[in-house]
């Protein structure tokens, strides 16, 4: 019996989720230098944006973030917008935790209970966006 691709019909090498921002140094100094995303990309000017895309290590899963020069984003949408990031255990989130409480950012906290019960704390970005850290993948 041939095994079957999973998903059906769903051949994608990459993800990349992409939002903008007005305070782009901002965001991207939360992700490169506080969580520790690596950058990979940057672009200025492309038909009035400036961009960084930042990659997640080991996997093609990218963030890119944009500004554009003549608007404003809005705001994060909603407390259930979350980008969750599974550690491989306990002491290497508390690493990130540290990074992020030394420039200021201290944890909020998330709607959901089911987070604090796994152990996650959750950090709100610049613009107010969740990010929720986990130290160990839950299923």
């Amino acid at each position: 019996m041939r095994e079957q691709e999973w998903p059906p019909g769903l051949a994608v090498a990459q993800v990349r989720v992409a939002r903008p921002t007005d305070r782009l140094a901002e965001v991207v100094e939360f992700y490169s230098g506080c969580l520790g995303l690596p950058e990979l990309y940057r672009f200025s000017g492309h038909a009035g944006y400036d961009g960084v895309m930042l990659g997640l290590p080991g996997t093609d899963y990218h963030l890119e973030f944009t500004s554009h020069a003549g608007g404003s984003p809005g705001t994060a949408p909603s407390r259930e917008n979350l980008l969750v990031l599974y550690f491989d255990g306990e002491a290497r989130m508390q690493e990130t935790v540290v990074r992020l409480g030394e420039a200021g950012h201290e944890p909020v906290e998330l709607e959901n209970p089911y987070w604090a019960e796994n152990g996650a704390l959750g950090f709100a970005d610049p613009d107010g966006w969740l990010v929720v850290l986990v130290p160990r993948p839950v299923f």
